[in-house]
């Protein structure tokens, strides 16, 4: 999809204004979505070294169960990566049963969860090397990020 041409262009006194709202939008929607891209390839490395820091490496299929999809179209206001890992008859099938476990007693080990959550800070740096815009907000990014605790106390 080619970028959008200007829509507006106003003359006065010999100076030309030119509004590229409609490209910057569009520029800032691709930057996103080649940000989120990189992202899905990052976090994907990372659970297969995860996953094969836990297991034996027989196969090497486990890094083949994960997908990701970035959803961006017409209609949507901005883009987003969904990785998660396939089922059915897929290479590294397994992987699904080691992240989420099973009623058979293999317990839920959470790799791919893991993968994202112990790298924040270098997704948030992936994502600034293309917004340009983030880089300043980065550190505070990364500093605010210890003010959530994601896991629940089990103080009660």
């Amino acid at each position: 999809m080619p970028a959008p041409k200007s829509v507006v262009k106003i003359k006065s006194d010999g100076v030309e204004y030119v509004s590229n709202v409609d490209a910057c939008e569009y520029y800032i929607f691709e930057l996103t979505r080649a940000a989120l891209r990189d992202v899905a390839k990052f976090v994907k490395r990372e659970f297969k070294e995860k996953f094969y820091q836990h297991f034996n490496k027989v196969s090497g299929d486990a890094g083949r169960a994960t997908s990701a999809k970035i959803w961006s179209s017409a209609n949507t206001k901005s883009p987003r990566v969904e990785i998660g890992l396939k089922t059915g008859k897929v290479d590294g099938f397994y992987a699904y049963f080691q992240e989420f476990g099973t009623s058979t007693g293999i317990p839920a080990l959470g790799l791919l969860q893991h993968a994202v959550e112990d790298n924040v800070d270098t997704i948030i740096q992936i994502e600034s090397k293309y917004l340009s815009g983030l880089e300043a907000e980065a550190e505070a990014l990364i500093d605010s990020e210890d003010d959530y605790d994601i896991e629940e106390d089990d103080e009660e």
